[in-house]
């Protein structure tokens, strides 16, 4: 069997992908397989999103990276949520925190027994009973009450993406993956398989390998361009086409630990604070608002002074209709683009390299294993979309042309079937393996008013004194718990500030 062993893997493409594949695979690898990363200085990277979920801790810690090393060399803060303005009527907010919203009360769900109480008058708002969101809202982060397992923190980071890059540049290469520089002239395939042999240089130079990962971005150089796997179009759900980005300084505002996603005419703005900066951009839709008028948008609502010009990116929401195909595997934008609204960017890069080492082939490539890899993407992928298309089809902006047709459009089945079974008694069902959990979808449909018109009937089997008790019960531990947070800037400045000279 050694004889079958993939002995090279060339990894196509640096940036964020590029590096944490390779950090990835010398790690699990562990010096088995020879790593080499080609990229070029001349070829500059999108760099995906600067927000994250919580599955990037359990990245992170799989490379046996330590939390507040990694957040001083990346200039990162904490993240506990996403708060959403204007997606209902223009004034409105509402936040997709991380956690649960209290806990399930003699087999009834939280949510349904909030949704009685609430209807009787006796409830607060759904997100005072959720850690994470009451913590966001007040500025403050630090570890939970162990007593209280409603008070159970869950976070996920802010950080500047080119930085984390090279964080795990020095991370692979310290663990003997080779990088080499040059940009590739020339794929050259196997003439009878298809399969890649090689990648030649523009100085000449012929890096072979047994197994390929594209991290080229959108061009896709050998996922698409060389094995034309195909692209899917899911613009029809999600129009928007284009963003401009632009980072400033700080305003005087507290240093906030969650991301927000404002709509707009036209498409939405969000804003991701660093320990350096504030990350700033503009999703829109061409067809509904020109280049220049994001632009003007974009700069106009700045905290602070912009440390830049506004940098234009174009794409098409979709996927490769085949992630890995032969000895290629596809990993972040090369195998797809889904808009930051949930920033699951980087977390589809993670997921890619997850299941390529839980299906790390051998030089035969037994297609089976392929195609499972497929599905896994496909499926995970779906989800994904369904979820931000939620955000689109649950919109109350009346009166706006993109917002109105995403409103009137008709959604994937899936999606609609969800959506009217939690319109009915507030009934939700996911699949195990989902990455978005109930409370997450929660979060969105309360948030943007699609309100159930009834509650499970369990609930009306429970006393409404004992309701209002458990409810009081983890609202009050929330807010005792959370008063005793510091500010998320006093824990950064204490554990994990990044050097001045960065």
């Amino acid at each position: 069997m050694g004889g079958n062993r993939v002995g090279d893997v060339v990894v196509v493409g640096g940036g964020t992908a590029g590096w944490m594949a390779a950090a990835a695979l010398a790690r699990a690898l562990g010096g088995t397989t020879r790593v080499t990363v080609v990229e070029s200085d001349a070829i500059g990277t999108v760099g995906v999103g600067e927000a994250t979920i919580p599955p990037i801790r359990t990245f992170n810690a799989m490379l046996g990276i330590d939390e507040q090393d990694f957040i001083r060399n990346t200039q990162g803060t904490f993240k506990l949520g996403i708060q959403f303005v204007g997606w209902g009527a223009p004034a409105d907010r509402y936040m997709h925190p991380f956690g649960a919203f209290g806990a399930d009360i003699q087999g009834v769900k939280f949510h349904q027994a909030w949704r009685r109480m609430r209807d009787l008058g006796h409830a607060d708002v759904f997100g005072a009973y959720n850690i994470c969101e009451t913590a966001a809202l007040a500025d403050r982060f630090g570890p939970g009450d162990p007593r209280l397992p409603f008070t159970r923190m869950t976070w996920a980071y802010h950080f500047d993406a080119a930085l984390y890059a090279r964080y795990l540049r020095a991370y692979a290469e310290g663990r003997g993956v080779v990088r080499r520089e040059g940009r590739i002239v020339e794929v050259v395939q196997d003439a009878e398989t298809g399969f890649i042999d090689a990648v030649r240089l523009e100085d000449g130079a012929r890096v072979s390998g047994d197994l390929f990962v594209d991290c080229t971005g959108f061009r896709g150089l050998l996922i698409e361009q060389t094995l034309q796997a195909g692209f899917e179009d899911w613009s029809r759900w999600l129009p928007c086409d284009r963003a401009v980005a632009v980072p400033c300084a700080h305003g005087q505002g507290p240093l906030t630990p969650y991301t927000r996603a404002t709509a707009e005419r036209g498409g939405w703005r969000w804003r991701i604070p660093l320990q350096h900066r504030i990350g700033n951009g503009y999703v829109y839709c061409s067809h509904h608002l020109s280049d220049d008028e994001a632009a003007a948008t974009l700069l106009a609502g700045l905290d602070g002074a912009a440390l830049g010009d506004p940098r234009p990116l174009r794409f098409t929401a979709g996927r490769r209709r085949r992630a890995w195909v032969k000895n290629c595997v596809s990993l972040g934008l090369a195998s797809g683009f889904l808009e930051p609204l949930e920033s699951t960017s980087i977390h589809m890069i993670q997921a890619g390299i997850t299941k390529l080492l839980a299906l790390f082939p051998e030089r035969g490539f037994e297609p089976r294993e392929i195609d499972e890899y497929n599905r896994l993407t496909d499926m995970q992928t779906e989800q994904i979309r369904d979820f931000i298309i939620l955000h689109y089809k649950a919109n109350g902006r009346v009166g706006e042309p993109l917002w109105d047709a995403c409103r009137a459009m008709e959604v994937p089945e899936a999606l609609q079937r969800r959506m009217d079974l939690f319109r009915h008694r507030g009934r939700f069902f996911r699949h195990e393996d989902e990455l978005f959990a109930e409370s997450s979808w929660l979060a969105v449909l309360l948030g943007q008013g699609v309100t159930p018109q009834g509650h499970d009937p369990l609930a009306d089997a429970l006393p409404e004194p004992d309701l209002r008790a458990a409810l009081e019960e983890v609202r009050g531990g929330i807010r005792r718990t959370v008063d005793a947070m510091p500010s998320q800037s006093d824990v950064i400045a204490r554990f994990c500030a990044a050097p001045e000279a960065a």
